[in-house]
């Protein structure tokens, strides 16, 4: 269920920019129709286990939770706008964590019950990819804390 990655194994295989979308018209794809075989043909096996069987990243490991960088945050499978840098929080959790998407209808949600609590997963809404979890727990204006996972996330630079 939960697959656990070391620091340097993110490092060797994810960037900034995820590869399969420098070639790509993100907003052209009709990602509803990607399958288990396409994710695994274009993402690291990180990214697919994250994104793709809802796993996580050991805290303090990804390559953006201590990431200081003005700009915004997409999803690593499809390019879409999740984050900008202005909402990201030092959250002491190890995971990078806002407390508002860019647009809300860019962010879905489901009630997640394994482990046996009750959790609100977060996934992208254009390609459903796993995020992470969302908590009351943040600051304010919103009061919450869109926990992420890393390897969920590419990053582009303010210009």
């Amino acid at each position: 269920m939960f697959g656990f990655f070391n620091k340097a194994a993110d490092d060797k295989t994810t960037g900034l920019v995820s590869k399969h979308l420098l070639s790509l018209d993100t907003e052209k794809v009709d990602w509803s129709k990607k399958d288990n075989k396409y994710w695994k043909s274009v993402l690291t096996p990180v990214q697919y286990n994250v994104t793709r069987n809802e796993s996580t990243e050991r805290a303090f490991t990804g390559q953006f939770w201590d990431f200081k960088e003005k700009g915004i945050y997409t999803c690593s499978s499809c390019g879409l706008p999740l984050f900008h840098s202005d909402t990201k929080f030092k959250s002491g959790t190890g995971w990078p964590s806002y407390y508002q998407p860019i647009k809300s209808d860019n962010v879905g949600e489901r009630t997640d019950s394994s482990l046996g609590m009750s959790r609100t997963e977060v996934h992208c809404s254009r390609c459903k990819a796993h995020l992470g979890h969302v908590f009351p727990d943040g600051p304010k204006p919103t009061g919450l804390r869109y926990c992420i996972n890393s390897v969920s996330l590419n990053f582009k630079k303010e210009e």
